[in-house]
């Protein structure tokens, strides 16, 4: 395989809690004043990253370990505006990403609304835009996400403002978060075909645990261009070729699914792998949160191609998908150029 730095590559799911290097929140942290539960910062970097043979029993765990901390840190609009430029300037230093769409919750960085929405998104934007300017071979777009966890309202709310700064750079909106009993899709399918009118590409996590019910009202209501992970779409082949026949583009995330335990080993990987192919559903390769599974892009596909996953032609076939479902490409798309 090429070096890190030979090929241009794309990734399209990368969440900014778990995408900035340690010593960078760790320095914002202590600039802002924030009391953290230690002063070591390599127990502090053990906090925010899971090392070999770390793994979680839920995504709940690792919400709680990891996330409660790494978005706590960054809900300021001075830390956004370094968090974004970081992640993006550092995924194409390290295996040249010269296309990244950066996706995140604002309600989950404006400390139970202490901070403003608006300044939060807005200095996303605005470390999204010095960044390309510093590295003029990237284009970036931003993804607001709802959240399983947040009321109707509150989802509604995110959506309305990734319309406002859709100008700015915000490409696409997104719902992720743990499953929880009293959240139906339904809530937020208005503000899916919302956020669609106004020009935003749709993605959404689902199938991730397995729930193939809402996964199915995914891909038949809400239709979206991209679905986080999809892994149980490899249990139901009808559903399956009907996304494929959509041209509905799944975003695979190899590590963060055997480190938060939702596959067993690679070998179930590759049986998943496999299936996708054989329905004709085209998947892109992602990283989740790069330095939080101390991981990136280029690690990604080199995992996969050694575990005789998929092949070299396979790989530049993912990695041309990515940059044509990219939302940074659609023709009406505001992002950065």
């Amino acid at each position: 395989m090429p070096k890190p730095t030979e090929t241009p590559r794309a990734e399209l799911h990368t969440h900014l809690g778990g995408a900035v290097d340690p010593p960078i929140l760790w320095s914002i942290a202590h600039r802002q004043g924030i009391r953290l539960p230690t002063k070591d910062y390599w127990e502090f970097e053990a906090m925010v990253t899971m090392g070999p043979g770390t793994r979680n029993r839920t995504l709940d765990e690792m919400h709680n370990r990891v996330y409660r901390w790494t978005e706590f840190i960054q809900s300021s609009p001075e830390a956004m505006a370094e968090s974004v430029a970081s992640v993006i300037g550092g995924g194409y230093r390290k295996c040249n990403l010269t296309l990244q769409e950066l996706r995140f919750n604002p309600m989950l960085r404006n400390r139970k609304g202490e901070r403003d929405l608006d300044h939060i998104i807005l200095a996303a934007t605005s470390g999204l835009h010095r960044t390309v300017l510093e590295y003029p071979q990237v284009r970036a777009g931003l993804i607001l996400m709802m959240d399983r966890r947040l009321s109707p309202r509150e989802n509604g709310v995110i959506v309305e403002k990734a319309i406002r700064y859709r100008p700015f750079g915000v490409v696409g909106v997104d719902l992720a978060g743990p499953d929880r009993s009293r959240f139906a899709m339904r809530q937020v399918a208005p503000f899916f075909e919302r956020a669609r009118a106004a020009g935003l590409g749709l993605t959404v996590h689902a199938g991730e645990t397995g729930n193939l019910e809402e996964l199915r009202y995914v891909i038949r209501e809400i239709r979206p261009n991209r679905i986080g992970h999809g892994l149980a779409l490899a249990r139901d082949p009808e559903l399956a070729e009907e996304a494929a026949g959509q041209g509905i583009t799944l975003e695979l995330c190899p590590t963060s699914n055997l480190k938060n335990g939702l596959v067993r080993d690679l070998r179930e990987f590759g049986r998943i792998v496999r299936r996708f192919l054989k329905y004709g559903l085209r998947f892109t390769i992602n990283t989740d949160g790069p330095e939080m599974y101390r991981t990136n892009v280029y690690k990604e596909q080199q995992l996969l191609q050694k575990a005789g996953i998929l092949t070299r032609t396979d790989i530049v076939r993912c990695n041309r998908w990515a940059f044509e479902a990219s939302f940074v490409n659609r023709p009406d798309a505001a992002a950065a150029r």
